[in-house]
């Protein structure tokens, strides 16, 4: 069993699949990242951290989280919205705010304050700000255009 994290998959963004990504459709971009998922996420009891973005503020795209193999944990990004909760349990494991992960890590979305790692945390591992990387080690981004589009284990990540 393999434990992995991912952020900010965006499923049936068009404006964000063809304009930042590159891509020539959000059907094209969303295949493409369930390609990559399952092509590393074969067991069906690893786990998977989705940090984030699951859609644009839509719930019509969760579907698509089925196609993914393994067990799916999210942490709420700035684009999933409450109301949705209920409808994102279909598809995936649990849904959380933020977690803390083996004592050194948190896991948010959005990157946490630098004052946090005085006392608390050694890392951060988030989404949210897509190719625009913090330069502190401290800082680990997930985000699918960071992360070639693959779930990444710390090992990978470090």
């Amino acid at each position: 069993m393999n434990i992995r994290f991912i952020s900010d998959l965006h499923l049936g963004h068009e404006n964000l699949a063809k304009g930042l990504r590159g891509f020539n459709s959000s059907i094209e971009h969303d295949d493409y990242i369930i390609q990559c998922w399952n092509d590393i996420v074969t067991n069906e009891k690893d786990i998977t951290y989705i940090l984030g973005d699951i859609t644009m503020e839509k719930s019509s795209y969760y579907y698509l989280l089925d196609r993914m193999n393994g067990v799916k944990h999210v942490i709420l990004g700035n684009h999933d919205r409450r109301q949705d909760v209920q409808e994102l349990l279909k598809y995936v494991d649990t849904v959380s705010g933020m977690i803390n992960y083996k004592k050194e890590f948190i896991l948010t979305h959005c990157p946490i304050h630098p004052k946090e790692f005085e006392y608390r945390y050694k890392y951060n591992i988030h989404g949210h700000v897509h190719a625009n990387s913090i330069d502190d080690s401290r800082y680990i981004n997930v985000c699918c255009e960071v992360v070639d589009y693959k779930p990444k284990t710390l090992d990978e990540l470090f």
